[in-house]
């Protein structure tokens, strides 16, 4: 029978390694779980930043549009809003006819409402003529405030603006 010498020594010395590996690569795996749960977070801010400032285009867009679809109310300043974070009310052009500035009221007021409906945080809004006559321009404008990157604010300011130049034929 042969012996080995420093057998039960070396058993007696390795005892416990496997197990430090083990928590070792737990601790590398848990970080790296971390890392990833917090590179969504970023992601997930970031895509619905995008989000609210897609919405403003979007907005600005209607507003822009049904003045062109109502030009002699555009023309006539029918379309100006003071800067606002509340929705006007108007008579109901869907259920009866309208004149051209009933209408353009009739705009504005399903124009606001659908800002407060999409949820801009802390939305305000103003449409202003800019030039009179025809052609006329107005520059829109709305403002909406995003939650902070750093979280030591309140949150970040934003605004998109877009003109519109409206003629009749």
């Amino acid at each position: 029978m042969r012996t080995f010498p420093h057998s039960s020594t070396t058993l007696l010395t390795q005892r416990g390694f496997s197990m430090l590996e083990i928590l070792i690569t737990l601790v590398i795996i848990a970080t790296a779980l971390l890392g990833t749960a917090s590179l969504q977070i970023h992601a997930i801010r970031i895509n619905q930043s995008s989000q609210f400032r897609t919405q403003a285009v979007f907005l600005a867009s209607d507003i822009a549009e049904r003045m062109e679809a109502n030009p002699d109310a555009a023309i006539s300043g029918n379309y100006a809003v003071s800067q606002t974070n509340t929705a006007s009310t108007a008579t109901d052009c869907a259920a009866s006819a309208c004149d051209s500035a009933t209408l353009a009221a009739w705009d504005v007021s399903q124009w606001e409402n659908a800002i407060i409906t999409l949820g801009l945080p802390q939305a305000s809004w103003e449409v202003t003529q800019t030039s009179t006559g025809n052609p006329s321009t107005y520059k829109i404008v709305i403002n909406w405030t995003d939650r902070s990157s750093d979280k030591s604010t309140h949150g970040e300011n934003f605004s998109y603006t877009a003109t519109r130049t409206v003629a009749t034929n």
